[in-house]
């Protein structure tokens, strides 16, 4: 909490202190990992865009704000990774499914073989044969934030090197992330797996860490010479963005307040005022494992920090279990015909979204989607080079300009 205090402040003042690096000393120190609270060349944001307590375009407000999209166009980019990697998971919410159900299947093999399970629990323990993984791996657990560059290593050695089932990596990341999210995550394995684009795999490299790192690790002959690309299911076919149900204004309206989206001044703007207002986080559902108790603590007090800074909108706030039947009885006593939502991208609150949706005789669910999502998600139609394509327009829709200077 000291690392990443859990509060909208505490964003926007270390935005604040990023925006000014954000264009060339991003760009040629962004790669670099010297070590636990030394990541200065990054920015250091992705808890709080998380659950965002700091918006997509509050970020890119205040960076073209100070640099030129030329100057800043690798930073942009990276804002701009995560929207792709939602939109894309989004048309595919398959994919999400057939992470959970293999994950589960692996998680029965670490019961039921030993050598799994060792191998298994010294990976996450930090005790491998190879020093920079276990750096890592105890910097994760310590801080909950390990720096990009280093999440790709660490997935290429866990899966070529130690031979460790791409799921549990990726398990093991969601339970001790501060912004672990179910997208970026779960793709970004699958990515380095050779999975999410097929036949391309992330290769960790003794000299690539060692440049990056500063000479801080070498892990000479320790590492895997390839990377052949892991088998998988078909990627099912892509389907349109959801449509969202708008809210009607004659029904009694409550809001569902959840950490996907902590910044609800867009739907508290809708035109409809909420009675009462239910506060949930759905971190436990990222795992069948146990979370990592700051996980749970740095949404739960996020959520408790949005409270705080729209109390006076809110109307009777509740904080009832994170299960459908607990909100719906949320929703019947105090008498709540329509539950107003932001959007919750594929994950544990689109699960529990659903799910209240589907009870008989429960209340209407509307979501409001932000113009920002809706604008670039339906873009993330194949690789993220060709939605890249799309960003200066997707900029320039979002200032109201034509061009981006």
């Amino acid at each position: 909490m000291t690392r990443f205090p859990p509060t909208r402040l505490a964003a926007l003042e270390r935005l604040s202190r990023f925006v000014p690096h954000a264009g060339r000393d991003y760009a040629a120190r962004r790669n670099y990992d010297l070590g636990p609270d030394k990541h200065d060349g990054v920015s250091m944001l992705s808890p709080y865009l998380r659950t965002r307590l700091l918006t997509e375009r509050d970020v890119l407000d205040a960076v073209l704000g100070r640099h030129s999209a030329s100057a800043a166009e690798k930073f942009v980019q990276e804002v701009f990774w995560r929207t792709y990697w939602k939109g894309w998971l989004e048309m595919r919410p398959a994919v999400w499914t057939q992470y959970k159900t293999a994950l589960k299947g692996q998680i029965d093999a670490v019961q039921t073989q030993s050598g799994l399970r060792a191998a298994w629990e010294a990976a996450c323990t930090g005790q491998t044969e190879i020093a920079c993984f276990n750096a890592w791996a105890n910097e994760l657990v310590e801080t909950g934030y390990m720096h990009n560059h280093a999440r790709m290593w660490f997935a290429s050695i866990w899966i070529f090197t130690l031979r460790l089932p791409w799921e549990l990596g990726a398990d093991f990341f969601l339970r001790h992330l501060l912004d672990g999210d179910p997208a970026s995550n779960t793709l970004g394995w699958r990515w380095v797996a050779g999975i999410q684009t097929p036949g391309k795999t992330y290769l960790a490299r003794t000299s690539n860490i060692s440049k990056f790192t500063e000479g801080r690790f070498a892990p000479k002959w320790q590492l895997a010479g390839e990377a052949p690309a892991l088998n998988a299911p078909p990627v099912p076919e892509r389907q349109p963005v959801p449509a969202v149900a708008p809210p009607r204004p004659n029904l009694t309206t409550g809001l569902l307040l959840h950490d996907d989206d902590l910044s609800p001044g867009y739907v508290l703007d809708a035109g409809l005022a909420p009675i009462a207002t239910a506060v949930v986080t759905t971190r436990k559902g990222l795992s069948p494992l146990s979370i990592a108790p700051k996980v749970e603590a740095f949404a739960q007090a996020a959520s408790e920090d949005t409270v705080t800074r729209f109390t006076d909108r809110l109307g009777t706030i509740a904080r009832p279990a994170p299960t459908a039947p607990a909100l719906a009885r949320w929703a019947a006593e105090q008498g709540i015909e329509q539950i107003l939502t932001p959007y919750a991208p594929v994950g544990p609150n689109a699960d529990l979204i659903g799910r209240l949706a589907a009870m008989p005789d429960g209340p209407r669910i509307a979501q409001i989607r932000r113009d920002f999502d809706s604008a670039a998600w339906p873009h993330a139609t194949h690789g993220f080079f060709r939605f890249k394509d799309q960003i200066q327009t997707l900029l320039g829709a979002m200032r109201g300009l034509n061009t981006v200077r």
